[in-house]
């Protein structure tokens, strides 16, 4: 069923008519909304970026916000890290995420931030909650969400929005007709459009070009690590349960390996049976799938990471953005 409505999505042509007064409805109720929760917003102590999309599903958010914290720790700030923690639901909310933090609990990009660079993350539905549960305990000076751009109750100072330069918007229509959560002039308003992996381009619009570079494989519950350039040549299983899994299975064929695709929903829950398949091949997976594998780990299961490239006019322009921003209360 994913996989239709994906294609009804990014086909080169409108959707069906009977889907767009539905598309119409969704519009006006998420403008309405919209509009009340700005006027509502809650402006708090320390600067607040939000990078996240427009688009249902995954452009590459996670990669950037991994990039953009790991900068912002070597100008001297102390990130935190807030999400809704999709895919997750947790006893109680806010939730502090650590790296022992249960995925099922805390959703799989949280906790794989937390694990990756060891900083305060924190999740919970309501943004502003999280946000104060960081803030509270004196252990940042800026918050970066992961996601929640069109969580309007939370006040921000930078809004940086991810496309998927595969992808793009698709046919440019609102759901349900399309994928798109917000219409396209939205892009107008934010701070910076982000292009993951080339392609598309915002209409007379600047815009910043990402790449995920993919090297190196780590054993899934071990620490052997290979360069992904050993697998060359070798028939492999990748497996990947991410917002374009067609996306990690490309990267993986442009390093030489022979790829088995073996594509899940996103944010899909994993059993043993789905790691299972004939055969002595090894076994490559995303990241973010990675973080919820751990109690299935075997020893031909391997994790490769993404690590977020953008070029020096790239960073440039993100640098003035950071500029901009208000100094921390104390």
């Amino acid at each position: 069923m994913n996989a239709i409505i994906e294609r009804l999505w990014y086909r080169p042509a409108p959707p069906p008519g009977w889907l767009r007064p539905l598309s119409a409805l969704y519009g006006a109720v998420s403008s309405r909304v919209a509009r009340n929760a700005r006027q509502a917003a809650v402006q708090l102590p320390v600067p607040v970026i939000v990078v996240g999309n427009i688009t249902v599903g995954g452009t590459g958010k996670t990669p950037f916000v991994l990039w953009l914290v790991e900068r912002l720790r070597a100008q001297g700030w102390r990130p935190g890290v807030i999400s809704r923690g999709y895919g997750g639901c947790a006893p109680e909310y806010p939730l502090r995420v650590t790296a022992a933090t249960d995925p099922a609990w805390a959703g799989d990009e949280p906790a794989l931030i937390a694990r990756r660079l060891g900083l305060p993350v924190a999740v919970a539905p309501d943004r502003v909650a999280a946000a104060r549960l960081l803030i509270e305990a004196g252990e940042v000076n800026i918050l970066v969400t992961d996601d929640g751009l069109q969580h309007y109750r939370l006040a921000r100072d930078l809004e940086i929005c991810v496309v998927d330069g595969s992808r793009g918007l698709g046919n440019g229509a609102l759901l349900p007709g399309g994928p798109l959560r917000e219409p396209p002039a939205r892009l107008r308003e934010v701070d910076l459009v982000v292009v993951n992996g080339g392609g598309w381009q915002p209409p007379g619009q600047a815009a910043l070009d990402m790449r995920l570079c993919t090297t190196e494989a780590i054993q899934l519950g071990g620490s052997e690590r290979r360069p992904l350039a050993a697998f060359a040549g070798a028939k492999v299983h990748a497996v990947a349960g991410i917002g374009n899994p067609q996306r990690f299975f490309a990267s993986l064929r442009g390093a030489g390996l022979e790829v088995i695709p073996h594509p899940f929903p996103d944010h899909h829950r994993y059993k043993a049976i789905d790691l299972t398949f004939d055969g002595p091949q090894p076994v490559l997976m995303t990241e973010k799938d990675a973080v919820k594998c751990g109690d299935l780990a075997l020893p031909h299961h391997w994790v490769v990471p993404a690590q977020a490239q953008i070029a020096a006019q790239g960073a440039a322009l993100v640098q003035q953005l950071l500029d901009r921003l208000p100094p921390a209360s104390d």
